[in-house]
């Protein structure tokens, strides 16, 4: 009887909403870097000649750069001897407390402090919602995109947020060769996770925010299945 109930909450309560952009062979995500290549290891038909018959099976290979698709940024992105995905904990980047903030880029392509005053950020992950996800895979989302300043990342970062994600191409104004945001953020171990969607199915609070990456050594940035977790 508790089985049922419990299952019974957690499928008609629980809501996983996906946060992620997908990844694609050809897929450009940041110009001037390679889009990855996605193919066969190993086809279903050459497979078949080291199985009975009826038995097939694919091993795919891919190709790319980290930077690819939503990603998470660690520390030894920016830093040569901060943490990386191997070190990071678990409790970095799952089931974190979310809040949006909604920025839209049709009012502003500048996030300020101002965005985030009277707002609870302190151990949460703080997403920024600004709509510019609507441009993704065409030539408008790679400029003149949305950012925060660096005083906003300074605000964050001593008002004791935990993970800050935006729906933009890159959470610093690359218009410029400086990344204050990145070097801010990382610098105080605040994860940054980048390139994310959907932002606009959320509500403002109430729901835990998860973005995963695998356990890699010697890597700052890797793709991630974002999601939210609401109810």
């Amino acid at each position: 009887m508790l089985y049922s109930y419990l299952r019974y909450i957690y499928t008609y309560k629980v809501q996983l909403i996906d946060l992620s952009h997908i990844i694609e062979n050809g897929l450009v995500t940041y110009k001037g870097l390679p889009a990855p290549v996605i193919c066969d290891y190993l086809s279903r038909e050459n497979s078949r000649k080291f199985y009975e018959e009826g038995t097939e099976f694919q091993i795919g290979k891919i190709e790319m750069v980290a930077n690819t698709g939503t990603y998470l940024d660690c520390p030894f992105h920016r830093f040569e001897h901060g943490k990386d995905l191997s070190e990071i904990t678990l409790e970095s980047f799952t089931d974190i407390e979310g809040m949006v903030i909604h920025v839209p880029f049709t009012d502003t392509l500048s996030v300020t402090p101002e965005h985030f005053k009277g707002h609870e950020v302190r151990n949460r992950a703080v997403l920024v919602h600004t709509g510019w996800d609507k441009h993704w895979n065409t030539e408008l989302y790679y400029e003149n995109h949305p950012y925060l300043t660096k005083e906003a990342a300074e605000y964050l970062r001593d008002n004791g947020a935990k993970l800050v994600g935006i729906d933009s191409h890159n959470i610093d104004d690359t218009r410029g060769r400086s990344r204050p945001v990145h070097t801010t953020l990382l610098g105080s171990e605040i994860l940054i996770v980048e390139h994310l969607c959907n932002l606009y199915s959320l509500p403002d609070n109430g729901f835990t925010f998860s973005a995963i990456p695998p356990k890699f050594k010697g890597v700052g940035t890797f793709p991630v299945r974002a999601m939210a977790k609401v109810g």
